[in-house]
């Protein structure tokens, strides 16, 4: 595809996950003739089977030292927690794991805290705009979310939690009403919580993205098939397809460093987990985090979802059915509703050693840019993502500050210090 006779720019967007369809969907409105790339395995898309919080308190980066440090108590087969890695494949996660511990220092988590404020400040809003102009302005709740501790020193931990950076929400103490409440609807008792009020929620998160697959579709041309290798001027496909382009945005999510090599090493796979069942007649409550198991449980329509671990390695590997049978352990033992069997999923977040997407154009390339990384914020950076790198790719220059997402950070070594933060 080349640019038509009207002059407009044509785009060939990798990637039919939230933060492709978002891309494809802005730029085409931008005026682009864009053909989106999708390889036609939306269920194996971290955006597609996540717990659907747009979750603006997120804004401490976890590469830090407070994550480094917690570490070994969280691992899954130490202690039941939700971190892990794929032992068999040491390849696929070893080298992000070496540039990862470089970026755990005080100043690399402090700028890139200020990096993610900037961009999550905008994510309600953006999101809020894009489903009214799509039709759908129902899929998004803004109503919060709740943090709650089962046992143990509860009420010390809630407190501690209200310290942590939370952007623009704001956390308070659970009311003994809010406590009954989650008692009679989630039939769980929580000694202690608090909750955030500003997060929000598309549930569930395949509706959005089904929505937007159709709109792009009315707009864009839709191929289906993966990407081999990039040319100078497009891309080519397993089965040989050429697809000529004037610019190319690579928004593959995890598969991103399949189509960029040289991103090989800085991109993993972080692998989450995820059981849905049917809880029988429970009314609405917002989503609910264990926050001492590492476990969210958000209502999915007319079903539950609870989600967790942080699995490192390769895309494509098997999944591990330990962590399916662990989940649903837990929420047994919560004394969640359940009236039915459990059904399973598990998709890949990619993530890069700083816990930053990359947004802005890929060094050495020409005319190709990158939209990947987002790890657990896929979905909550999806809108604004979208409308950065439309504004990108159109005229040349973002409606926001990307230099702390530029994909070329990893090309160097760099020693934070106080000149570059």
């Amino acid at each position: 595809m080349k640019s038509n006779a009207q002059n407009r720019p044509s785009v060939l967007v990798i990637g039919g996950g939230i933060i492709g369809l978002s891309c494809a969907w802005r730029l085409a409105t931008a005026g682009a003739a864009v053909t989106l790339i999708d390889d036609a395995t939306p269920t194996l898309s971290a955006s597609w089977g996540n717990a659907g919080q747009i979750a603006v308190e997120q804004v401490t980066p976890l590469a830090s030292p407070g994550t480094l440090l917690s570490a070994p108590r969280q691992f899954f087969r130490l202690s039941g927690g939700p971190v892990d890695l794929v032992w068999k494949e040491p390849r696929s996660w070893f080298p992000w794991l070496k540039t990862y511990l470089t970026y755990c220092t005080p100043v690399a988590a402090r700028k890139g805290q200020r990096a993610l404020e900037s961009v999550l400040a905008d994510a309600v809003d953006a999101w809020r705009a894009l489903t009214l102009e799509l039709g759908v302005p129902h899929l998004l709740d803004v109503d919060g979310h709740y943090m709650v501790w089962m046992k143990g020193h509860a009420e010390r931990q809630a407190r501690h939690a209200l310290k942590r950076p939370s952007g623009t929400v704001t956390p308070r103490m659970m009311t003994d009403a809010e406590r009954a409440k989650i008692r009679d609807t989630y039939g769980v008792s929580a000694e202690s919580g608090v909750c955030f009020v500003g997060s929000a929620r598309i549930g569930p998160p395949g509706s959005i993205l089904q929505v937007l697959r159709e709109a792009v579709k009315s707009r864009c041309d839709v191929v289906q098939g993966r990407v081999r290798q990039l040319t100078d001027r497009g891309a080519v496909l397993e089965d040989g397809r050429h697809i000529e382009a004037d610019r190319i945005l690579v928004a593959a999510g995890a598969c991103s460093g399949e189509i960029l090599p040289e991103y090989g090493n800085y991109l993993v796979a972080e692998r989450g987990y995820h059981i849905e069942w049917e809880p029988g007649e429970v009314p609405y409550a917002p989503p609910l985090v264990f926050e001492d198991h590492s476990i969210i449980v958000s209502m999915m329509g007319g079903r539950m979802r609870a989600s967790t671990f942080v699995e490192f390695g390769r895309w494509d590997a098997p999944a591990d059915v330990a962590k399916w049978e662990h989940l649903e352990k837990s929420v047994r033992s919560f004394g969640l509703p359940i009236q039915s069997e459990f059904s399973r999923w598990m998709g890949s977040r990619p993530t890069l050693p700083d816990y930053l997407p990359a947004m802005g154009a890929i060094p050495g390339r020409q005319n190709v840019f990158g939209a990947f990384g987002h790890h657990h914020l896929g979905l909550t950076m999806a809108a604004v993502t979208a409308s950065s790198m439309a504004s990108l790719l159109m005229t040349g220059k973002a409606d926001r500050d990307l230099r702390p997402f530029d994909p070329g950070r990893f090309r160097i070594s760099r020693a934070f210090t106080k000149e570059n933060v």
